[in-house]
């Protein structure tokens, strides 16, 4: 495996992680990132093909990992991944809920408004960022637990949670809810567990990725005109890279952290910071 940065500054030997979403575009990074570390990581996908494909490519760079199938809407198909990571790993150390997306059904646009979204869309948006994050902290949140006593939750929320877009309602409504979630999972680990379990938060900015793709530049890579006002609105002038991820990832779960949780961190190249004025 080629050195990197991350590499040269952080060991993670003897540590697994399991990221949920991991066969994605921006989980997917993560599981690299912390492969090359030295961490043994199971990518968890609903697709197990897309997680295999991702596990041939860490081991391909020498890294460990193994693919686990599960809906993280499904508790039970969690629980029967969890039986196989504690087999495989003997334990975990860190969680990421990186699962999650939007739906066309719960989108507003010129042909469908609010009035016209569908319950199904809705619903499937809630059961598949807020659910997802609640059923897989508490399936993995617990092997943590029991299997080291000490680890790192990382939820995945969006810069929508601070400030909710057009269009997309039950996105907006469900990160806000990861946000708040990791809050309270945060103190509720501190309180009655224990305080070497730390949960926080990363919310990433606008990052183009196949899902969002549509909505931010044309069939032939012009920026739409919602893809203009984005980039009007980010005093860094691009949309985000994986990669940009990393460091907010790499410094929560660092021992040196470890004064930190209940934190939700924008990583949004200024979003956040710019009223547009």
């Amino acid at each position: 495996m080629s050195k990197t940065s991350w590499e040269n500054r952080t060991d993670l030997k003897g540590k697994a992680a399991l990221v949920t979403g991991g066969a994605g575009e921006l989980c997917g990074e993560m599981c690299r990132a912390l492969a090359e570390c030295g961490c043994r990581v199971a990518v968890l996908d609903y697709d197990l093909k897309k997680a295999e494909a991702m596990v041939k490519k860490i081991r391909s760079r020498g890294g460990k990992a193994i693919a686990l199938q599960a809906d993280v809407t499904d508790k039970s198909s969690l629980e029967k991944a969890g039986r196989e990571l504690v087999r495989q790993f003997r334990g975990l150390d860190i969680l990421i809920n990186g699962a999650g997306g939007n739906s066309p059904l719960a989108t507003t646009n010129e042909q469908q408004g609010f009035f016209e979204l569908s319950d199904q869309g809705i619903r499937k948006v809630f059961e598949l960022n807020i659910l997802g994050t609640i059923f897989a902290s508490q399936v993995f949140g617990k092997i943590i637990h029991q299997t080291r006593g000490a680890g790192n939750i990382i939820n995945i929320s969006s810069m929508n949670s601070f400030r909710p877009l057009t269009r997309i309602p039950a996105y907006s409504s469900a990160k806000a809810g990861v946000s708040n979630f990791t809050k309270w999972l945060a103190a509720h680990f501190a309180q009655n567990y224990t305080p070497k379990i730390r949960v926080n938060a990363i919310a990433p900015g606008f990052f183009i990725t196949t899902q969002n793709r549509f909505l931010l530049m044309d069939k032939k890579g012009k920026l739409t005109p919602r893809g203009e006002r984005i980039l009007d609105h980010t005093p860094a002038g691009r949309f985000g890279k994986p990669g940009d991820l990393l460091s907010a990832l790499f410094w929560l779960i660092s021992p040196e952290s470890q004064f930190i949780t209940g934190i939700v961190v924008p990583v949004d190249g200024g979003f956040s910071a710019y009223s547009g004025v």
